[in-house]
């Protein structure tokens, strides 16, 4: 007679393999419905303030529940938090700021940009080579993204105030991913996580001035119920980011966070923004990236590539 836990056994390790990816996965739906949510948040919030408020909430949640495991952080911890922190602020406060003046199914195509940069960016700090189909999956998956961001849609990359803006945070986005690629197995998750989220609001505070927002917005039930909410979902993003990048490679996980403009574009439409019929070809190819940069052709491992 067969055993059903043996049977059931193979299936379930293969599942615990993936639950890394598959989080990452989880990560770009969280990302595509953020994009609407902070938009209409800006309505009641200047841009960095509301990130201060976000991360602030979020540091204050994880913190809590990480509260036991902050007696032992340590100074690795928090050099890592500042470094991340400081990517972070950088790219969500100007993509706050850019989503002022575009779509966000625009704002979600400009910043997946920062796929084809994580390789290239790891190859430039820490000179580690991308594999050679990893690269292939950056291509395609850019080129998914092109084909997302057409299709009629009119979409042209004219260097506005918003696309500039949106452009630079996609570069510090990608920081951020090698960095925590970087620090990932070094630092204890759950300190690191509190740290950067905290360092984030501090930047965030600490910037208001320096690009012009010296009035402070009035305080509402309608600002509140954004900053926890989205503070709550930077803090189920920042934790399963540092956790899956301990065994998922940062370019790798970059090519599923390539999934980030299906999910903003899907919402975008839901909310009534236009999505292209050419979009589904984007979206496959994005999927084919997936794929094709987890093959290994037995020539190449036979060549040791």
């Amino acid at each position: 007679m067969n055993r059903p836990d043996v049977a059931a056994s193979p299936p379930g390790k293969a599942l615990a393999r993936r639950l890394p990816e598959l989080s990452l996965v989880g990560v770009t739906m969280i990302w595509g419905v953020t994009f609407l949510t902070v938009q209409h948040a800006l309505s009641y919030s200047s841009p960095l303030f509301f990130v201060g408020c976000r991360f602030a909430a979020a540091a204050l949640a994880v913190g809590l529940v990480s509260r036991h495991a902050l007696r032992s952080i340590a100074w690795r911890d928090v050099r890592a938090g500042a470094v991340i922190g400081a990517c972070i602020v950088t790219g969500y406060g100007l993509q706050t700021m850019g989503l002022q003046h575009v779509a966000s199914s625009e704002s979600g195509f400009l910043t997946a940009l920062y796929v084809p940069l994580v390789p290239l960016l790891q190859w430039v700090f820490w000179r580690r080579p991308p594999h050679i189909m990893c690269l292939a999956g950056v291509a395609c998956a850019f080129a998914g993204m092109l084909c997302f961001a057409d299709g009629g849609q009119g979409l042209a990359l004219s260097f506005t105030t918003g696309q500039t803006l949106t452009l630079v945070a996609a570069v510090a986005f990608a920081l951020e991913i090698c960095a925590i690629g970087h620090y990932a197995a070094r630092v204890n998750v759950r300190c690191v996580t509190v740290a950067q989220l905290a360092f984030t609001a501090l930047f965030a505070f600490a910037l208001r001035p320096l690009v012009g927002e010296h009035e402070t917005p009035a305080l509402s039930w309608e600002l509140a119920a954004f900053a926890g909410g989205m503070g709550c979902a930077s803090a189920l993003i920042q934790v399963a980011m540092n956790w899956a990048q301990k065994t998922v490679d940062a370019s790798r996980a970059a090519i599923i966070y390539a999934g980030e403009p299906i999910w903003a574009g899907l919402f975008g439409r839901l909310a009534g923004e236009r999505l292209p019929g050419l979009a589904l070809i984007g979206g496959a190819l994005i999927v084919l990236a997936i794929l094709v940069s987890e093959w290994r052709p037995r020539r190449l491992r036979a060549r040791g590539t």
